[in-house]
């Protein structure tokens, strides 16, 4: 069972730095966050792209070490990840937890100085989002194993 839970988080953990990084377009990371339908969709796009990524990667596990996964369980922890993942890609809730945190001002590091486009680093709201997303993958591992 140990062995497993590490296998399932290795995977996810795998597909989840591919396609955030990788199979994400450039469109969907710049709009995932908008107001209104047109963020929605492209974060929802965005999400669906980043669970077929996941399938695959539980599908490689399988099919390459003769694990067996519980498609019930597959479906529970992918869903969990999936509306996870949506939610703190629309941005609004990472930002509220950091400030009720108290951790705002470290989610703003990055971000460009009032009247300039100078982001010189990706900053304190991506740390914050992918720590978030790593937690929930746990949590989706934990759930498949």
């Amino acid at each position: 069972m140990t062995a497993l839970f590490a296998a399932v988080f290795i995977a996810l953990f795998t597909a989840h730095q591919v396609a955030d990084h990788w199979v994400q377009t450039q469109h969907q990371a710049d709009r995932k966050a908008d107001p209104g339908w047109g963020g929605r969709v492209a974060c929802a796009t965005h999400v669906a792209a980043y669970t077929a990524t996941a399938v695959f990667a539980l599908l490689a596990l399988e099919w390459a070490l003769g694990v067996q996964l519980n498609p019930g369980k597959v479906a529970a922890g992918l869903t969990v990840s999936a509306i996870t993942h949506y939610a703190a890609d629309r941005r609004t809730l990472i930002k509220r937890l950091a400030q009720r945190c108290g951790i705002g001002r470290f989610y703003a590091l990055g971000a460009p100085r009032p009247g300039r486009d100078d982001n010189p680093t990706l900053g304190g709201a991506y740390a914050l989002d992918q720590s978030f997303h790593y937690a929930w993958l746990f949590a989706a591992a934990l759930i498949i194993a």
